[in-house]
């Protein structure tokens, strides 16, 4: 009788730890994310999300552990790197367009220069993405002609155009006005059902309530523990998420 063998998470942290001066901002981090899950990271201002999100893509450096993208060891500079941060898509709190570029020329960047695609092939993938999430018509338009909303669904299409393993979000609405969140958070939904592995760093917490297949809450650098939104939300275990959620949820 043959075992079946054990399925490879998509993205893997083992004993990571990272510095800033004196501020220990990621303590012992060992978290594995599944191909297809959803992730949603919370909790209070200056808890190390942020670092842990810019870690998985090398946008910042780690102390010591590791961290595995597929089973592959993040290299830590040169054309491996440009590689594997290739399979991992970044969206950001501020939209970092390119502002003398098109929104399609936005999209298309990415696969002509790193994946060498053809322009219009590049071309018919920008287009079909744009119109998943619905700014097909602003195509033509610069980055600045468009709304906080749309230009955030624009830099989604960005990162998808790269067909990347896994989706990271570091606080993708918290430069949006309110009427804008929704629109951001639908695209998100709709990513997140057609089954794209992501972790997403967020305040909203109707969104972890909805899409999240798993919270984490983070404080002071640690993870100090991970549920179902369900159980997260209704019986959470540590005295740290009890005053988290009890800080935000009365609003």
């Amino acid at each position: 009788m043959t075992t079946e063998p054990a399925v490879r998470p998509l993205v893997a942290l083992k004993n990571v730890n990272k510095h800033f001066g004196a501020l220990h901002v990621l303590q012992n981090i060992n978290l594995e994310v599944s191909k297809g899950e959803v992730v949603v990271v919370i909790g209070p201002s200056g808890s190390g999300k942020s670092t842990l999100c810019r870690a998985i893509n090398r946008l910042e450096t780690i102390d010591d552990g590791e961290i595995l993208i597929d089973g592959k060891r993040l290299p830590s500079e040169g054309k491996e790197l440009a590689g594997l941060r290739a399979d991992v898509g970044m969206v950001f709190q501020s939209f970092n367009l390119f502002a003398h570029k098109t929104i399609l020329e936005n999209v298309t960047l990415g696969p002509v220069k790193v994946k060498k695609m053809k322009p219009d092939a590049a071309k018919e993938l920008a287009m079909g993405l744009l119109e998943r999430v619905g700014v097909a018509n602003q195509a033509q338009k610069l980055p600045a002609q468009l709304s906080g909303g749309q230009q955030q669904r624009v830099a989604i299409a960005r990162a998808l155009a790269m067909k990347p393993k896994v989706m990271l979000f570091d606080e993708p609405t918290s430069a949006l006005d309110p009427e804008m969140i929704n629109e951001v958070l639908d695209t998100m939904i709709e990513l997140a059902r057609e089954g794209m592995t992501m972790i997403v760093i967020t305040h909203e917490m109707g969104f972890a309530r909805k899409a999240a297949d798993r919270v984490i809450f983070m404080a002071d650098g640690q993870i100090v523990e991970q549920a179902t939104p369900h159980e997260f939300f209704t019986s959470p275990r540590s005295d740290r998420a009890k005053d988290f959620l009890g800080k935000i949820l009365e609003h």
